[in-house]
């Protein structure tokens, strides 16, 4: 049975991948999966956000370590969460089977208006400078990361709550901005078996991210025509049949 540890975004915490751990379970055979938040954000939301990824990293670690749970691990994670997959597998490969990164971009492979798209700062900015409620927080995110088809009431409602009962701190999310913003992804391709996804669609994140950094580490890459930033939510059942296919035709 391999561990698998899903690790989210920026502001982000375990109970925003919604049912698609249970659905990746389902699909890949003998899949043990770990949810772990990163400190700032979930249930670690009381503790300060370091300014570096290799941080970040460590404390996933010494969580796994603390619940007993131990090498080797897949990760699946996106955005803030596959800097974290990046740097772990280049300082930690022999505790790491297989990445999968979802949406992410790293230096010095996109320049900074890939990494984040220039139309969405005037909305993330006015939040960061003059505030908003919470509804106006989860309304933005929810329409920077999803191109989900219908109603988007029940999951806006879901995050709302989760705001609530465990909020991230304004000064928590610019500290993992900075963090993600200083780090700089190795030139050499990591050891770990990659696969990179992306969205087409993407909002947030340019998508060429993806294609460039699949490209120059010649990793396993797939590319959804339609989703967005939060493939998982958009189209968690072509995520796992990515994945599922994948493990298949690269057995360790």
């Amino acid at each position: 049975m391999r561990t698998w540890v899903f690790l989210r975004g920026l502001t982000r915490e375990s109970r925003h991948w919604g049912d698609f751990p249970a659905a990746f379970r389902s699909a890949i055979s003998g899949a043990a999966v770990v949810l772990l938040d990163l400190p700032g954000n979930g249930c670690l939301n009381g503790l300060t956000s370091p300014l570096g990824v290799a941080a970040m990293t460590d404390h996933c670690r010494a969580q796994l370590l603390a619940q007993d749970v131990g090498p080797p691990y897949g990760i699946l994670a996106m955005s803030l969460g596959a800097l974290v997959a990046v740097d772990w597998a280049a300082r930690y490969p022999a505790e790491l089977d297989a990445c999968v990164l979802i949406n992410t971009s790293l230096r010095p492979y996109s320049p900074f208006f890939r990494r984040l798209r220039p139309r969405n700062y005037p909305a993330l900015l006015k939040l960061a400078v003059f505030g908003g409620s919470d509804r106006d927080w989860e309304e933005t995110i929810l329409r920077l990361t999803s191109r989900c088809a219908g109603p988007h009431t029940a999951i806006l409602e879901s995050w709302l709550a989760y705001r609530r009962e465990r909020p991230v701190s304004r000064v928590n999310a610019l500290r993992q901005l900075v963090a993600a913003g200083r780090y700089r992804a190795p030139q050499d391709r990591p050891s770990p078996r990659l696969l990179i996804l992306a969205g087409a669609r993407d909002a947030l994140v340019d998508p060429s991210c993806s294609r460039r950094l699949a490209q120059q580490w010649r990793t396993a890459f797939a590319e959804h025509p339609d989703a967005g930033h939060d493939l998982p939510l958009d189209d968690g059942a072509w995520v796992v049949e990515r994945i599922r296919t994948w493990l298949a035709a690269e057995p360790r």
